[in-house]
Parts: structure tokens; sequence; C-alpha cells
């Protein structure tokens, strides 16, 4: 793809180059990927919505998702929502997106108004869209995205407008406090907050009150690819396709100066000086993205002493300990880059490269495909630039994200010891592994669900997963369901693999079969086979039916079946590929290595 063309989609883009050439980077973006994932987007809109789904729709496709998208009559998002809506059942949505603005308020408090009326009319506003919300959930089952409200582009009070219970500004703010209440309680329900988006954009950019009277858009043309950028990055985060770490650039990236020539003395790093209290601080912000679950990592042209020795500065936030991964030498970064990655068992493109050289960004970009390596600028605004574009955009958090930079530092424990192993089954024997398969329970069903929209190597389908899809699968007795959480001798791995089966007559189809790359060639994909057949032969099921689904990063489990013993039956044009096996009456165990523990 054209590389300008691609550079627009970045942050921070040119608002007017991508509303006036939409449709050439549409065809570039549709050239660019061989395989995208398809979502079916409703859009019901309470103002004009058609140039934000077509905005939408660009950063979709650079993601890799191609939508495809319904959208309601002009202000018709209540009625469409609420009432009988054949088309939209028909349409039946993988996600819906309620594009509602401060224009869509039915009534804001008269100044005459009681305490006690205010609150009605409180009450009322959220009312309307809670009983929206739930119409929604109960048909469709689908992930909600809800926009809260911006501010008003006038105070009639002025500043007395934030806490009078007759200011416009109160209203909305206890407003959007209700939807945030319901967020906290409600599953599958995402507030894409335009208060904020709005705030950062400019509220006097934002509110164009020509672009209103004359096209109904309750914002500026301008903001559009803004708005639309974050409601795409809550999409892509829902299914799954947020980076999962960065690797970090040393000299004046995260500190001022060049350690090996200026010593550890001269670096600037800390709160006493401006241009090192930015490093500083972005070194904190680092470290607070790590305390989420993002890993850290270092890929360096240094010394490695020099390298550990910038990171012991005495104002350094970041310690060794905060990096999975250190590369410091003088090998070409790209090169490091990869070799990281291999580490991780993760993708190249999951991670992020933060480098202060443009030189440096441009080779990993050109050499590594799909990886991101954002145009940082001055120390003062790589936060900006880096919490701007979305990487991480954080739509669930489960306790094992808060656990991840331990279990990554633990997998790399493992990957020592197994150097140390001339024999490789005396390593896993080593390891004194140990799973718990059962089938979903309530406990896990967040981080499964977490498991179905993230893991992208080993998943035989691709097939992703809502949590309210998971909670009615684990309740229904047509499907089987299995979990398994694997701990060794190092700790605790966490659930790492994932198996739905939909049972019909007497045989049992895999529609999902996923696990975690931290733990491939554990044998616990022999754990979860044993498991299944042994499940299979209580309810009298003599088959299991397997489907492969080809996408760009699965490549790795395309015979994964046939290694189980399955036999090919359907071979298509497109890749796709049908797997059957017939449970024999005797079961030989494939898991040697890997004790088997009770819930």
């Amino acid at each position: 793809m054209e590389e300008n063309i691609k550079k627009t989609l970045e942050y921070p883009f040119q608002p007017q180059f991508i509303l006036s050439k939409k449709k050439k980077i549409k065809r570039e973006l549709l050239k660019e990927w061989h395989q995208f994932e398809n979502k079916k987007v409703a859009v019901l809109g309470g103002s004009t919505t058609h140039d934000i789904i077509a905005i939408i729709e660009l950063f979709l496709l650079a993601q890799g998702i191609r939508p495809e998208f319904y959208e309601s009559e002009y202000n018709g998002y209540y009625t469409e929502a609420v009432f009988d809506n054949p088309a939209l059942k028909e349409f039946h949505p993988d996600i819906v997106y309620i594009y509602t603005t401060n224009r869509n308020i039915d009534q804001y408090p008269d100044i005459s108004m009681t305490n006690e009326q205010v609150e009605t009319l409180i009450h009322n506003t959220v009312r309307k869209f809670t009983d929206m919300w739930e119409s929604l959930t109960k048909e469709y089952h689908c992930p909600i995205i809800q926009n809260n409200f911006e501010m008003p582009c006038y105070r009639l009070l002025g500043n007395r407008e934030v806490w009078d219970i007759h200011g416009a500004v109160n209203f909305l703010s206890r407003v959007n406090e209700q939807f945030y209440q319901y967020a906290q309680n409600h599953k599958d329900f995402f507030i894409c907050d335009i208060n904020y988006i709005s705030a950062d954009f400019g509220l006097k950019k934002w509110h164009d009150p020509l672009y209103w009277y004359m096209y109904k858009y309750a914002l500026s043309l301008d903001a559009i690819p803004t708005l639309a950028f974050n409601v795409s990055n809550m999409i892509k985060s829902i299914f799954g396709k947020n980076k999962k770490g960065f690797v970090l650039d040393l000299d004046h990236t995260l500190w001022g100066g060049v350690i090996g020539d200026d010593g550890i003395e001269e670096i600037k790093l800390g709160p006493e000086e401006p241009e090192g209290e930015a490093y500083w601080e972005f070194q904190r912000y680092l470290k607070q993205y790590k305390d989420l679950g993002i890993l850290l990592n270092i890929d360096s042209k240094n010394e490695r002493a020099n390298a550990l020795l910038g990171i012991k500065h005495p104002n350094s936030l970041l310690k060794e300990s905060d990096f999975i991964s250190i590369q410091a030498n003088w090998n070409p970064k790209s090169e490091n880059f990869l070799k990281i990655a291999k580490e991780l068992n993760l993708l190249p493109e999951s991670l992020v490269f933060v480098d202060d050289n443009p030189a440096e960004r441009a080779i990993i970009e050109h050499q590594i495909e799909g990886v991101s390596a954002p145009e940082i600028g001055h120390v003062q605004e790589y936060i900006r630039i880096i919490d701007r574009s979305g990487f991480f955009e954080v739509t669930t958090l489960s306790e094992d994200d808060t656990y991840r930079n331990e279990m990554y530092r633990k997998n790399a424990e493992r990957t020592k010891a197994e150097a140390s192993f001339k024999d490789y089954n005396e390593y896993l024997c080593f390891l004194n592994m140990s799973a718990e398969i059962a089938p979903f329970t309530s406990i896990y069903i967040p981080r499964v669900t977490q498991l179905t929209n993230k893991s992208n190597q080993f998943n035989l389908t691709a097939k992703r997963y809502t949590q309210s899809e998971i909670e009615s699968i684990s309740a229904d007795e047509n499907f089987m369901t299995a979990y398994g959480k694997l701990m060794d001798r190092f700790g605790d791995n966490g659930v790492v693999s994932v198996i739905i089966g939909e049972i019909k007559g007497d045989e049992c189809h895999i529609c999902l079969w996923l696990m975690s790359c931290r733990v491939l060639k554990r044998n616990m994909e022999f754990a979860m086979m044993d498991y299944m057949v042994e499940r299979c032969k209580e309810q009298g099921i003599h088959k299991m039916v397997g489907y492969y689904h080809p996408t760009k990063k699965n490549e790795m489990v395309r015979e994964f079946y046939g290694e189980l013993g399955f036999f090919k039956t359907i071979q298509k044009e497109d890749g796709d590929t049908v797997w059957e096996y017939e449970i024999p009456e005797v079961y030989i165990k494939r898991n040697t290595v890997i004790k088997e523990i009770q819930p």
C-alpha cells in the first residue's frame, strides 16, 4: 500500500485528507490484506451518521476487520432499538454502536424546577436509554457501544453551570455518571467517551452549529475522523486486535543523552530539570502500562552493560525486572525485534516499536510487516502520541492481565531451563506440570472470553465470542465446554486453553479450539484431547468432528487435527478443512507428563 496512504490512518492524522480521499484509501486498504475478519456493525444514530460510518470503515479495514454496516434512519436510534425491527433482525449485528450526542437530550432542567423535578428528569432521561440497551441485549446478545454526552457549546449560567442543579453542564454530568454505573454493572456494554474526546479535540472546534443547521451533523466535519478512530479502537479491542507490548529504545527514548558517551551522571532523567522530568514521566507512563499487563522489552544498539547502567540510574522508575526481554547489542534492531517476538511467542505485529530515531522506525516498519512505529516527536509529546494512538484500548480487564508480565517472566525462566536439557521429554518431566481441566465456570468466563478474542496463532477456527455468548453456551446442554489451567514448578500459567463443542446426535462438532502460545509444546493440547474424549464417552458420543479455517496467523495449526489422529474428510478451495475422529472403545491417553487435578 502506498506509504502516504498508510500513514494517514496513524495518529496524529490529517482529518481533511482522510475525508477527501476516503474512497482511494478504502481501495488501497482492501488490497493490503489477504484475509479480513468480517463483522456486522449496526450504527443507530441520533443525527447524521453517513460520513461517520465511512471513516469508521477505513480505520477498521486498517485493523484487518472488514465491516458490514446497518445504518438507522435519521434520529431513529430509539425506535429501531426498542420496537420490532425486521431489517435489524435480519442483519443480526455483531456489535451495536449508538451514536447520540447532547443534541438528543429531550429536555434540560428549567430554572423553576425543584430538586425533585430535576431528579425525575434525570431518571426519565436515563431510563429512555436503559430501556433501549436492555431491548438490544435481549434481542441480539452482542456488545453495545454507547456515547456519553459531550458538554454544551454554551453555558447559560456561566461557571455556575457545573454545580447548579439547573445547569446543563451539571445535568449532563449527572446523566453521564448514571451511564457509567450501568457500564460497571453490565458486561458487553461500553462507553465511548465523547465527553473527553471532544474536550481533547477542542470543544469550540467540535461544535460547529453550521453543520447542524445545514446537514444535522452534531459535530464538525473535521472532528469525524477523531470520533471514528476512537470508535474503531474500541471495536478492534472488543474483537481482540489490541497490541500486546512495547519494544523500546533507550538513549533519547527512556532518558536524555547517550549513556555510552555521557555516562550515568550526565544523562537527563528525573524531576530536577525540565527535560529529565519529561523522560521521568514517560517512564512512569510505561510502568503503568506494565501494571495493566502490557509487556515491556528493550531493543537498543548498545553494550548490555551500558543499557543496564542507564536503567540503574537512581531516578529511573523502570527497573530491569520490569522488562521481559532485553536485547542490547550492535545487531540490526529489526533482527533484535524479531528475536524478542520469538522469545515471547508473539507475532511481531503484536508489538509497538518506540524509538526517537525516524530512520530506525522506518526500517522496522519496512522490514517487519504490520509493526506500528509511531512518530513520537519530542520527549514532551511521547505520552500524548502513544496514548492517543489507541494501541492498548482497554475494553476488558481480567485478573490474568495484571499477572501477565510475571507469567511471561516465568516463561523466560522455563526457556532457560529447557536449554539445559538434551532430552525434551526430560525437560517436560522436570517442569512437574499439573492441569485443571473442567467445563466453563463463572469465575473463568471473563478470561475465556478474552482468550477467544485474543488468541490468533493456535486457534483452529478463529471464532470470536462475547461474554454473553460464552455464558449462554456454558448453560446450554447442547454444548460441551472445557477450559484448561496449567501449573508447573515455575508458577501458574492461568487459563491457557479453551474448547467449545456442539453436540449433534452422537457427534461432537468442535466449534472452537484455542491455546495460548505461552504453553506451546507442553502437551497441554494432548491433555485437552484426553479430557474431551473422556467427556464424549461419558455422554455416548462416538465421533468428534474438527474444523480448521485458515487465517493469516494460524498456519501453525493447519495439520493439528491430523497430528491428533483425525482423518481429513473435506478440503475446500479456500483452505477450510473438516476432520473426523472415531472414538475407540479403548482409548490410550496421549498426555503422559501433565498431572490432572480437580478444580
